[in-house]
């Protein structure tokens, strides 16, 4: 028996037909719920880095409304939520201090006037000073005329004094 050119064309086109309905058959949808599967978990993905942008993303606007620079003197009154008072204004802290108080969380002349005795302490570490140089230097008394904006009583009482250190 001897098959034509034709004959061979057919059996072939009919193998390949009955081998794609065969695949098709016998998946039973597992290659479809492979695919659903992926694509739920791809969409999850979507949301998580979504929320993660959208957390970030509020991080740092809330930082930048944090991070104002420190007012000048001829600027106007204290007190407004994001206001940075200027440091260095009191004697004994340096521009390097004043960066450090800032990191710390101190950015008014009213949180400098109520630390504690702990605080003093921790800030002198953190700052590299020797023990009890805030309370030497009057930091809080400074602060607190300051705050008050007495700036003449200030700087009679504490812009003669040499600093001793």
């Amino acid at each position: 028996m001897t098959f034509n050119p034709n004959e061979i064309a057919l059996l072939v086109i009919a193998l390949l037909i009955g081998l794609l309905l065969g695949l098709i058959m016998s998946g039973r949808g597992k290659y479809k719920r492979y695919w659903r599967d992926e694509q739920l978990a791809h969409a999850q993905a979507v949301k998580d880095r979504d929320a993660r942008l959208t957390a970030a993303q509020e991080r740092i606007a809330e930082l930048e409304r944090q991070s104002v620079p420190p007012r000048s003197a001829t600027l106007g009154t204290a007190g407004s939520a994001h206001e940075r008072d200027d440091f260095s204004r009191i004697r004994g802290i340096t521009p390097q201090d004043e960066i450090a108080l800032n990191q710390a969380g101190y950015h008014r002349y009213d949180q400098i006037a109520a630390i504690s005795s702990e605080q003093e302490a921790a800030l002198e570490t953190r700052l590299g000073l020797r023990s009890g140089v805030i309370s030497r230097e009057e930091w809080r008394e400074q602060a607190r005329l300051l705050d008050a904006r007495q700036d003449h009583e200030h700087a009679r009482l504490y812009d003669q004094r040499a600093t001793p250190v």
